[in-house]
């Protein structure tokens, strides 16, 4: 299923060679049919696990919560959990013993085909010609750990991604931002330089652009360039700006790049996020815009329905670039997503099991049926 360089650790084989894939294939076989209870519960079980090690450390109601599990169901699972030495608690709540997290890296390659990740990863990739599509168990709506994930599975894809000398193109927002946050390297990356996909002054300081490009660059020891201008300008300052020697210098390097990440978000909101007037507000409604993805606006069929005004990189800079990795999660995304894998200039989409479940629904498409 994955390609080339594009291989990760979600793909099977990185852990198993292809007889011990195609013998623990058979094993699921035989077991769905005559331990369809244990399979239920072994899911379950991994699952807690998982959610536990995600959030590093967190309490039985919100761990209940984000499970959408009772608590006196969850409080006996995570008492025999803690008997067989996987979790450890405390007073602030739960965390993931080292034993248990040898346990969910070991279980992760046959869990993602229980849990029927393979498949919806599959179906996506083929119905919107993608050279990869990594989906991650739960819903980042639901649960701030998916996110986090959504954050370490992109980095994999990144890291795969770099060669020497690339210039990596970022967009802002919190998913990104998460992505930053796990970001790292085995090797310095010292030619390779990281630069803000459009300005970003005005956003929260943590999600601009400029924050996530620099904070990327220090974590792989690469290098960076920034943009110092609002997200949104008027036509005027546009046409002041672009002329400054500084800003062309930096929008040249800008437009060189062979990696885009960006992540992808609803469009009226993120038209309010940045405070655009009403009568834009009201024109994008008309125009049936529902996603956003560095700065256009998208409706349900892939076409563009309206542009911000911005400095950064244009839709042919985009379509120039060798790999544009999308990272967005959350069901309540999955329009949104759907709407930008129309337009088709995406490779690699990095998203969660919720939204990916939309993005089929919404397609109507076939997914082969799991193992259960």
């Amino acid at each position: 299923m994955l390609h080339g360089h594009f291989a990760s650790q979600y793909d099977s084989h990185s852990f198993w060679g292809v007889q011990e894939w195609r013998e623990m294939r058979e094993w699921l076989e035989i077991n769905k049919r005559l331990l369809p209870d244990l399979m239920e519960l072994l899911k379950k079980r991994y699952t807690i696990l998982h959610e536990i090690m995600s959030s590093d450390l967190i309490g039985r109601r919100t761990l209940a919560s984000s499970l959408h599990m009772s608590e006196r169901v969850l409080r006996a699972e995570t008492d025999l959990l803690k008997s067989q030495g996987l979790i450890e608690t405390e007073t602030a709540g739960m965390r993931i013993s080292e034993e248990g997290r040898k346990l969910v890296i070991q279980l992760e390659p046959l869990m993602r085909e229980l849990l029927g990740m393979r498949e919806l990863e599959e179906t996506i990739r083929e119905a919107f010609g993608l050279r990869q599509v990594i989906v991650i168990p739960g819903d980042a709506d639901a649960s701030p750990a998916v996110k986090q994930e959504l954050g370490k599975a992109a980095c994999e894809v990144l890291n795969r991604s770099m060669g020497k000398d690339d210039v990596i193109a970022v967009t802002g927002g919190s998913t990104l931002a998460a992505v930053a946050d796990q970001l790292r390297s085995s090797s310095a990356r010292k030619g390779n330089w990281f630069v803000p996909a459009r300005g970003g002054l005005g956003e929260s300081l943590e999600y601009q652009a400029n924050t996530i490009a620099s904070m990327m660059a220090k974590r792989v020891g690469a290098q960076y360039r920034l943009l110092h201008v609002p997200d949104l300008i008027s036509e005027e300052a546009y046409q002041s700006l672009k002329q400054e020697p500084n800003i062309q210098d930096i929008l040249s390097v800008i437009r060189q790049a062979r990696i885009v990440v960006h992540g992808i978000g609803d469009a009226l909101v993120m038209a309010r996020r940045r405070h655009v007037d009403e009568a834009t507000v009201q024109a994008l409604q008309e125009a049936g815009a529902l996603a956003e993805a560095y700065s256009y606006y998208f409706d349900r069929n892939g076409h563009v329905v309206h542009t911000m005004l911005t400095l950064g990189l244009r839709m042919e800079d985009i379509s120039r670039a060798e790999v544009v990795i999308a990272v967005a999660g959350g069901k309540s995304k999955g329009e949104a997503i759907t709407a930008v894998l129309k337009f088709g200039h995406e490779d690699v989409l990095v998203t969660d099991e919720a939204a990916a479940n939309e993005i089929v629904r919404i397609s109507g498409l076939d997914v082969p049926k799991k193992p259960s």
